[in-house]
């Protein structure tokens, strides 16, 4: 009886050790999971320091950034000048060229089709546009020069959103076809058409890669816009206007500048030997005072920080924002996957719309595994973060950049004030 009161005691004693003991190695991970998602102000007051050294120093005129974390704003700063020469000031309400930040706009346009039962990603698209059903590929050949041979197979929507589908912006062996064609550069601006018709005529040129061999960078997402338009029935500024710009409250992103909004539009400038200079006319005036015919759906918007700011909070949280369901939770995890399974850089991937950051190792900079983002032609750059819950939105305007390091300082900035 004796030893079996001793051994019961025994066990008792253990389990409490134990317990005693899982309680000891418990309590300092609580603090961690408080602080995941928390940040040092002081820190990540080197942002705006840094950014001002940018502007002392001539490298850039201004900037806007704004930084969320778990959906509330944590750090915002404004830098230099919105429009030098007039001595304008950068404002948190300036308005920039996001150029191929409107690449993800579009890209969601397409995927809020697909949950409308509109289309398949699979889809070829000459299903929606005839004259992409039959299309050709610019070959090298030995002894130089290229032949024109048919593409192995249609391009899908798919190709577009993951810029697989071989169409560049003009460039490759058959370049000069599409020069002769007046079919280069991304901007769209100037156009006294839309871009349906530039889009139907880039049919008959010779593409640069076979469909799913390549990754290149071109007008697939413009082609994306005029599907949405073939498919909704609407100009792509009417729809998105009214599934996502509207609703989201983006009150200042649009097409083209509404008359009493010119004051707050963002001047261009260009890096070049002699310093910083104010851009020429090709990139200034056009949104404002050009035909506003064209939408490209690859590089036309304007916005600004705060309005993009929402737009990515609402990609970060699964498609919802505000009680209001814009995408499915389902939806925006296929967009923010890598569907790569070529050579592209290293440590990242590409999803529908986005690049997607795979290995934080390989890509050789801060961030997380699961990352996505992208930038535009005048230097802007968003990227959202959803293991740290982080949205950031650079906006300058800086076109050419030169050897401007900026994007790297402030995404090693910004990692060096999580705490």
């Amino acid at each position: 009886m004796k030893s079996a009161l001793q051994s019961a005691a025994r066990a008792v004693l253990v389990a409490s050790i134990l317990a005693g003991a899982a309680t000891a190695q418990a309590l300092p991970q609580a603090p961690q999971a408080v602080a995941a998602h928390a940040i040092s102000p002081g820190r990540m007051d080197r942002v705006g320091q840094v950014l001002q050294t940018y502007v002392d120093q001539g490298r850039i005129a201004g900037a806007v950034v704004q930084i969320q974390q778990d959906g509330r704003e944590v750090y915002s700063v404004t830098v230099g000048w919105r429009d030098k020469e007039g001595k304008s000031p950068m404002a948190k309400d300036t308005i920039f060229r996001i150029a191929s930040q409107s690449k993800a706009l579009t890209s969601v346009a397409i995927m809020m089709l697909s949950e409308d039962g509109k289309l398949l990603l699979s889809d070829p698209i000459g299903k929606y546009l005839p004259e992409w059903s039959k299309t050709t590929v610019a070959v090298a050949n030995p002894d130089g020069g290229y032949s024109v041979v048919p593409a192995k197979r249609p391009i899908t929507i798919r190709d577009l959103l993951t810029h697989t589908s071989g169409i560049s912006y003009g460039y490759g062996l058959g370049e000069q076809a599409w020069k002769d064609a007046g079919i280069t550069g991304w901007y769209f601006a100037d156009r006294n058409e839309p871009v349906s018709a530039v889009v139907a005529r880039m049919a008959a040129l010779p593409m640069a890669a076979q469909p799913g061999e390549a990754f290149v960078y071109g007008y697939s997402t413009d082609i994306l816009g005029v599907i949405v338009e073939k498919v909704s029935g609407k100009t792509l500024d009417a729809f998105l206007t009214e599934r996502l710009i509207q609703p989201l409250g983006m009150k200042d992103t649009s097409f083209y500048l509404p008359r009493d909004k010119a004051g707050r539009l963002a001047a261009v400038y260009a890096a070049g030997e002699g310093g910083l200079r104010r851009a020429d006319s090709s990139g200034q005036g056009h949104y404002l005072d050009g035909p506003r015919i064209a939408f490209s759906g690859g590089a036309g918007l304007l916005s600004t920080a705060p309005d993009y700011s929402r737009f990515l909070e609402m990609l970060r949280r699964g498609g919802e924002l505000d009680g209001r369901r814009y995408l499915s939770r389902k939806s925006v995890e296929l967009m923010t996957s890598n569907h790569l399974n070529i050579p592209y850089d290293p440590g990242k991937g590409f999803g529908l719309g986005f690049s997607i950051r795979t290995d934080v190792g390989k890509a050789g900079e801060p961030g997380s595994q699961g990352e996505f983002g992208w930038g535009g032609a005048y230097h802007s750059s968003y990227w959202v973060d959803p293991a740290e819950g982080l949205t950031v939105v650079y906006m300058t305007q800086l076109m050419p950049a030169g050897d401007i390091d900026d994007h790297g300082k402030l995404r090693t900035l910004i990692y060096q004030a999580l705490e």
